[in-house]
């Protein structure tokens, strides 16, 4: 085992998320919601990078925001796994983490769970924590419904509340994605009351790739007329569609080329990226150079 000293550090892409589809099965008693989901993974998404300290403290350098530590995904992630390392009988040496963010907030794209996943991940790897993929889920589904698909890394389509798994293989696409400058709020789209909340559900996974639909969209468009606005324009050039609970949409395409020339037609007041599908997580494919 390589001894843990202050200073080891390694760097992680942090990547970004799009939902092929997402229907709204019912809704506990919890007062979270019972969904069916297809996740995609994306080559794209935040840097972030990881620096042992010796101190066992945990700082964050970002360049997005100033929340308080306690409610940051990442700090929480942090923490969490040193935790679980102090119930294991190890100490957690600390960590400075720095990020350079660049998936937007509010956006569908799972950015925040993307983030707390790498780090869980990130320092299991740095802190030689050596807990397995499934523990590491378990401690995931407790900062973010979304986490634990980053944690585990693969493309899959997704039940329960989003935490129920099948790992699945998706033809390989490039897709644009279209950022009208909205920032959504999940909770708010979560207890509109008219959100769709009984979609029936897709009985056999392998009919998933065949869903185009998102429940939330009518109440995002509603609520975001901006969202509304950008899906019109995109569906000039493919099927859009959007990704969570928005604000993103994104559409498919067979080439780069195609995506690019489309990116370069967006509105100057819109943001977008292209990026690759990919069935396993860059963050994993990093992991397993080291």
């Amino acid at each position: 085992m390589t001894e843990i000293t202050a200073g080891n550090s390694i760097e992680l892409i942090s990547p970004a998320k799009l939902n092929l589809f997402l229907l709204i099965t019912g809704r506990r008693e919890d007062g979270y919601h019972e969904l069916q989901t297809l996740f995609q993974l994306l080559d794209y998404g935040d840097l972030i990078g990881f620096t042992a300290r010796k101190d066992g403290e945990i700082y964050l350098q970002t360049n997005f925001g100033n929340l308080p530590p306690e409610e940051n995904l990442i700090v929480r992630a942090a923490r969490l796994l040193a935790e679980e390392m102090s119930k294991r009988g190890k100490i957690a040496p600390g960590t400075d983490v720095q990020i350079d963010k660049i998936l937007p907030m509010g956006g569908g794209l799972g950015g925040g769970s993307s983030n707390a996943a790498t780090t869980l991940v990130g320092l299991n790897h740095l802190w030689q924590a050596n807990l397995s993929p499934s523990e590491l889920m378990k401690l995931g589904v407790q900062l973010g419904a979304d986490v634990p698909i980053f944690v585990a890394g693969k493309s899959a389509f997704a039940e329960g509340i989003g935490e129920k798994l099948t790992p699945t293989t998706i033809e390989s696409s490039w897709y644009l994605v279209v950022d009208p400058q909205v920032s959504v709020s999940t909770a708010e789209i979560f207890s509109n009351p008219q959100l769709t909340r009984d979609s029936a559900p897709i009985k056999i996974p392998a009919l998933a790739a065949d869903c185009v639909r998102n429940d939330c969209q009518n109440v995002v468009e509603k609520l975001h007329p901006e969202v509304a606005k950008a899906r019109l324009w995109l569906e000039q050039f493919g099927t859009a569609q959007l990704t969570g609970t928005g604000a993103c949409l994104f559409a498919k395409f067979a080439t780069q080329e195609d995506a690019i020339s489309v990116l370069n037609r967006i509105p100057s007041d819109w943001n977008g990226f292209v990026a690759k599908g990919t069935d396993k997580s860059p963050t994993h494919r990093q992991l397993e150079q080291l």
